[in-house]
Formats: C-alpha cells, structure tokens, sequence
C-alpha cells in the first residue's frame, strides 16, 4: 500500500487519506489496506494502534441517506471507501463536552476508476457518521470493533440544532432543500433519530469524552 496523502479536515480529528493506484491498459490495482503501513508511516499514526475487528459493505439506492449512527461499549472507529458510485459522507461531533460538539463536516467520495488515487475517511469514536448517495452507491467501512447490539444509536440529520458552518455551501443548499421539502430518503429507523439535545440529555453521552 502506498500512502500518498494525509489531510486533516475542519475538525482536525477527521483525516482523508489518499493512496496510489497502478494503473496500465489493463485498469489498475492497489492495495487498499496493509496494516502495517499504517503503523509505520508517520503521517497515520493515529492509526497505528488501531485493531480493525469488522468489515461492512453497504449498497445504497440514489438520493437515499444512511444515519447518523454511532456505537458505545465498545467505541467504533470507521475507516470508510466508495467503491462504487458517488457519496457525501458526513461525521458529526457528539462530545458534549467538545467545543466542535454539534458541528458537522462533509466529504465527497467518488470511485473514479481512471483516478490514480484512492480514498479512504476516517471517522473515529465521538463522531455520528452518515452519508447521502448522489448515485447508486456500494460503501465499504472498517471497524475497529464488532456491532454490539444494544449499544448503538442515531440521530436525525434534520435537527436544526446541527451545525453546517464547516459545509460546503452547495452541500448545505442541497441538503437543506431535502431536508425542508421531505424528499430525503431514509429509513424509519432513521427518521426516529434523536436530536442532539435528547443525545446531550442521556446518560451514555456522558461515555463520549473530549480530549484536547
């Protein structure tokens, strides 16, 4: 795996990581993941204690959204890959105590099989992630811990006390407008998410610490 890039997002806790593809007349390969590469390489270091537990693959129909989920007992980190399609993927700050608490940030990611990089995001524990299909999308995720039933969550992402400052503006206006005329897609599920302030209220937020 040859990582070729490392960047911060708005919220510094957030990271794009870009790696190399070798392409030829046939299409390309990559390793899109060796361990070790990640705890060698200064750049992802934060990664480098990070034990991946499960791997999860998600196909997802256009103008559907997924989330915002999270998990607790044990915390989940993502490391999340459009493999097909085009997403916005979306993590925002559930730390009560974090001053980015409520704030959410946007990505795009797009599988583009002439590009000679690829891409994954990492969302680590204290962020609900989530993301919009702009087209039929297939999403893969690494975790860094099982699915614990009974220990996961969600919330709206049409609570208005969700900060979209960090947004793109064309991303706020998109989601705004699909969020104001009902024609975000989801599920029930979904749909019955929390806002941040019943999140705020309940004990296990209080598990989600901030660390300066």
């Amino acid at each position: 795996m040859k990582i070729t890039q490392v960047n911060s997002l708005t919220l510094s806790e957030l990271k794009l990581i870009q790696f190399a593809r070798f392409g030829d007349e046939r299409g390309y390969f990559t390793e899109t993941f060796r361990q070790s590469d990640f705890e060698n390489n200064a750049k992802t270091e934060f990664l480098a204690e990070k034990q991946f537990k499960q791997i999860n693959e998600s196909y997802t129909n256009e103008g559907f959204f997924r989330g915002l989920h999270f998990q607790w007992n044990p915390f989940m980190d993502k490391l999340v890959r459009c493999v097909n399609g085009h997403i916005i993927d979306f993590a925002l700050d559930i730390r009560p105590e974090s001053p980015n608490f409520c704030k959410i940030v946007a990505q795009e990611l797009k599988c583009d099989y002439k590009s000679e990089l690829g891409e994954w995001f990492w969302v680590p524990n204290g962020f609900a992630h989530g993301f919009y299909a702009l087209e039929d999308s297939l999403i893969e995720y690494m975790c860094t811990s099982e699915w614990s039933q009974g220990h996961e969550a969600s919330l709206t992402i049409a609570d208005d006390q969700i900060d979209w400052s960090n947004c793109e503006p064309d991303i706020i206006d998109l989601m705004h407008k699909r969020i104001k005329n009902k024609t975000l897609k989801m599920s029930n599920k979904d749909k019955m998410g929390m806002n941040l302030s019943q999140w705020a209220d309940s004990i296990d937020a209080r598990l989600f610490k901030y660390e300066a």
